[in-house]
């Protein structure tokens, strides 16, 4: 008898797919997160139409070359408007850009080759062009809130074309 469940991706014993997200312990959680900074950048709203724009500029404690917070355990007492990611709104939230792995796991879906827990490197996002290492030319101390339209850019939205898959390629196109 054939097996027609689809193709093994490698990944089926892992944490990530074999819990929901909220069976997952908060360490379990937090490595969900591959650093990619991504949603750490300043999104506009089009009020009539709900679409989301992302631009390339970050939030205040965002360190844009090591893509990481540079106060997480207080984020939200010093930037009221930061989302802290749930089991309950990875689901509802559609910004989160479609490398996310909150989001990939919340849709049943593999992470992709570069993601720290698949890996072993937590440098492969950046190696990959997922990460916003390099891409971010301001914060949002830097950029008054009615000059963000000018800094628009769609790349957080993309996902580039060597860090698509489950297997690393022979060799990673330039970044766009």
């Amino acid at each position: 008898m054939a097996d027609d469940s689809g193709p093994v991706s490698g990944q089926e014993n892992f944490f990530w797919k074999t819990k929901t997200l909220e069976e997952m312990s908060d360490a379990e959680w937090e490595s969900l997160c591959d650093g990619c900074a991504r949603c750490c950048l300043s999104k506009l709203e089009d009020e009539d139409t709900g679409r989301i724009y992302f631009t390339h500029v970050g939030c205040t404690l965002l360190d844009a070359n090591t893509c990481a917070c540079k106060d997480y355990a207080n984020r939200s007492a010093r930037v009221p408007d930061c989302v802290r990611l749930t089991a309950e709104n990875v689901r509802a939230l559609n910004w989160l850009p479609p490398s996310c792995a909150y989001r990939l796991v919340a849709e049943g879906r593999d992470l992709y080759w570069w993601h720290p827990l698949v890996s072993g490197d937590p440098g492969t996002v950046h190696e990959a062009g997922v990460s916003v290492r390099g891409r971010v030319p301001a914060s949002e101390d830097e950029v008054d809130d009615a000059d963000l339209e000018d800094h628009i850019v769609s790349w957080p939205g993309l996902l580039p074309r060597g860090a698509r898959g489950v297997r690393r390629p022979r060799k990673l196109p330039p970044r766009r």
